[in-house]
């Protein structure tokens, strides 16, 4: 498949009152077009870090990051970010959150394509309802459809489900799944979590320790819908948890 996303020698550091802290050293990987890859690694590894170089919304020290084949300066309209802190504007309503970045269209039918992408997430007739008179899992499909809303080509996720509970998450992930499989978009995704990594990526990269290096790839051959419970699947999750010292 065509390379859709080029990271090529990736570092970053920071300076603190101890001195310099390097938090990403010489990461190098590839995406193509319409692979879902998905980044985990220990607590404080500087995968946030990362994510946030690969999006453009910081710049690395040295490297590049190249999306369809030109160097990435900063953030762009080919992708999104959908992070665990929330997008939803809270006085806007769910119709008008998913309107707001549909410029250049007629308000009919801006109206028409965000009614679309509640229905497609599953909050039809709540479009009219606000973010706080939401459930959490709600919530999430709102900052999901809000993201897909604008078609971009690339999603950039950032431990998008991490404070939900266990349950709602697996429904959130299987309902990701559900729109990919309609709108096929590239994905990266940065979890802890080894067992959403399986359930969603087609690859998987393990991040050392900080500074973060890529010590691993994982290629997940599984089809969709997978059995999360299976010998192969508990197998790959045990030689990804060994390879993060767990």
């Amino acid at each position: 498949m065509p390379i859709k996303i080029e990271v090529k020698g990736l570092k970053k550091g920071f300076t603190t009152d101890k001195g310099e802290l390097q938090v990403v050293d010489d990461v190098s990987f590839e995406v193509g077009n319409g692979e879902f890859v998905a980044i985990v690694g220990p607590s404080g590894c500087g995968k946030t870090t990362l994510m946030n170089l690969i999006a453009g919304f910081d710049r690395p020290d040295a490297g590049t990051v190249m999306i369809d084949g030109a160097s990435k300066q900063g953030p762009s309209s080919k992708g999104i970010l959908i992070s665990q802190h929330g997008s939803v504007f809270p006085w806007l309503t769910v119709q008008q959150n998913l309107m707001f970045g549909l410029n250049g269209h007629a308000p009919r039918n801006k109206e028409q394509i965000a009614d679309h992408y509640a229905d497609i997430v599953g909050l039809k007739g709540f479009e009219m309802s606000y973010p706080h008179e939401l459930s959490g899992g709600m919530l999430k499909r709102a900052e999901l459809a809000r993201a897909l809303v604008v078609k971009p080509e690339i999603l950039y996720m950032d431990e998008p489900f991490s404070a939900l509970d266990a349950l709602m998450s697996l429904r959130m992930r299987r309902e990701l799944l559900r729109i990919l499989d309609e709108e096929r978009h590239t994905v990266v995704l940065i979890t802890h979590d080894v067992e959403e990594a399986i359930h969603l990526a087609d690859r998987i990269f393990v991040l050392s320790p900080r500074p973060a290096r890529i010590q691993a790839t994982f290629q997940v051959p599984f089809k969709h819908p997978r059995k999360l419970l299976s010998t192969e699947v508990q197998g790959l999750r045990e030689a990804i948890l060994r390879e993060l010292g767990a």
